[in-house]
């Protein structure tokens, strides 16, 4: 199928009754590009989800629908939340059938309540239900990372400390769920090993201490490139302050050591929390005054939101 390009249409006066339902969510962008993957590789994932759920034929639509029969679908959210990967949603009818009409009303990035229209389709009615659930399925799971992304970016407003992701992420799924931390307000960490050095206990006991381990990298890493040290005591903070550390994680401190972690370093490098971190726990360990906290639980055990794809009118769903 020839694939394309989507552009929202949030902005025509026929959305403007369904454009008031929705909100910008705290310091997020009205974007719906997934900065970190490169379109053709976003398409050639997105394809192999598709054939993943189709496999030869989707047995059900192509004996049930006849080819000519055409339909119109609305997707709606079921319940409030933050939105990630409509766009993405979209790419994948658009990638199936290019005869899919697509008029988005909504971006990601928005927060919309129960019952918002989020997009409307209208084409071959065979194409829609084979790809309703791989597309449901998508934007179900990156609206649930980014609506929980954004209870922890509340909880933790006004302290200057921000949200950042970890590589607790689905394979396969990365980019988008980092993409989605971004719609719910978050920041991303690392997008994966390569993208920066960070020494962790077992980097350090293999060089025999911190100060060493330090000195490897700083020997080798590409000149650019920041070196993080994990630290779980402050007599190792002060180790890879002197070690010459570019960030400092403290991992799996109470917030007391937090806090005395934080004098200690003074604002000479930026202080990243982590470990443990939970909805009920970040306000205090923002209000120590680290510059960052990491939260596995965002991306690794956000619950998906409830989005359907409802037929419009089943008179519709007729022969042209």
């Amino acid at each position: 199928m020839t694939a394309t390009h989507l552009s929202s249409n949030a902005s025509n006066a026929s959305n403007a009754s369904n454009a008031s339902n929705v909100s910008n969510a705290a310091n997020v962008s009205n974007t719906s590009t997934i900065w970190q993957m490169d379109p053709m590789a976003l398409d050639a994932r997105l394809r192999d989800f598709l054939q993943e759920d189709i496999g030869h034929v989707d047995l059900t639509a192509t004996l049930m629908v006849d080819e000519a029969m055409t339909g119109r679908f609305e997707m709606r959210a079921r319940e409030p939340m933050t939105i990630a990967g409509l766009a993405v949603a979209a790419r994948v009818f658009s990638l199936y059938d290019a005869g899919i009409d697509i008029e988005r009303l909504a971006t990601d990035g928005q927060t919309v309540p129960e019952g918002a229209v989020l997009m409307r389709l209208q084409g071959p009615a065979r194409s829609l239900l084979t790809v309703e659930r791989t597309a449901l399925n998508l934007i179900q799971h990156l609206s649930g990372i980014a609506t929980l992304t954004a209870r922890y970016v509340e909880r933790i407003a006004g302290t200057g400390a921000q949200l950042v992701d970890t590589r607790k992420t689905t394979p396969g799924l990365r980019a988008l769920e980092k993409h989605a931390v971004a719609c719910g307000g978050g920041r991303n960490h690392r997008l994966g090993l390569d993208s920066g050095v960070m020494l962790k206990d077992n980097h350090i006991a293999v060089c025999g201490g911190i100060a060493e381990a330090v000195a490897r990298a700083r020997s080798r890493v590409p000149v650019l490139t920041r070196i993080e040290v994990e630290c779980d005591r402050l007599d190792q903070v002060e180790e890879a302050l002197a070690a010459g550390a570019d960030v400092i994680m403290l991992d799996n401190m109470p917030v007391e050591t937090m806090r005395r972690a934080v004098e200690l370093v003074d604002g000479r490098v930026p202080l990243e929390a982590s470990g443990g971190v939970r909805l009920e726990t970040i306000r205090d360990i923002a209000e120590t005054g680290v510059d960052f906290i990491s939260v596995g639980r965002i991306t690794q055990s956000a619950p998906a939101v409830d989005i359907g794809l409802d037929d419009v009118d089943a008179p519709s769903m007729q022969a042209s």
